[in-house]
């Protein structure tokens, strides 16, 4: 008899990376990581985004060593400046004026880590963005439709965000909305979890 699957966790409350991973028809849970999300004195957004996804797995790891856990993190990054999430609105309103008629590049980090098999693994997937430019009425009436204080640099490219830019760069695109599911799937692979196999997978 082949051994059972370890299981899999999403160490995030995300509903975006939720939604995401749900693509891949896997059986998963969802586990809180308790990270400190603070960047270091003099951090670049990809290194802090790196950082952070295997912060976050690492933690939920901790407490689920039996599983592969999946952690993921991501930074607005304008020409160097980490752009995290707004929370607010009128941090929302600041931050689209600020990346109004320039490219951003939104730093994802993705990490698998398995404790008790020792496996440990992280990539970052940059996608870059560029803006249009933006007047007030339109970052207004943006914000009040989606409110997206909960994604970093206020920018929900699966909703309406889509009508702010002019183009997007990416070799993976699901990493826009904040799981790079390319690059996942690799890692997973990597850490042993079986993908298109089963019922769902079979030829």
């Amino acid at each position: 008899m082949p051994p059972l699957p370890r299981p899999l966790i999403l160490g995030s409350t995300s509903p975006y990376r939720r939604e995401l991973l749900q693509r891949l028809r896997l059986p998963f849970d969802v586990l809180a990581p308790q990270v400190d999300e603070t960047p270091l004195p003099g951090e670049a957004p990809a290194a802090l985004a790196t950082r952070l996804a295997l912060a976050k797995a690492r933690a939920v790891a901790a407490q689920r060593p039996d599983a592969v856990v999946i952690g993921s993190d991501q930074v607005a990054d304008l020409d160097g400046q980490p752009i995290g999430k707004p929370g607010t609105h009128e941090r929302a309103v600041a931050q689209l004026r600020q990346m109004s008629g320039h490219s951003v590049v939104f730093q994802t980090g993705v990490a698998v880590v398995c404790a008790t098999s020792g496996f440990e693994q992280a990539a970052l997937v940059p996608v870059t963005v560029r803006f249009r430019a933006l007047g007030d009425d339109e970052i207004e009436h943006y914000l009040r439709a989606e409110r997206p204080y909960d994604c970093a640099g206020s920018a929900k490219a699966e909703g309406l965000g889509i009508a702010l830019l002019e183009a997007i760069e990416s070799d993976d695109p699901t990493a826009l909305i904040g799981l790079p599911l390319i690059r996942t799937c690799a890692l997973l692979r990597a850490a042993g979890v079986p993908l298109l196999s089963g019922p769902e997978g079979a030829a």
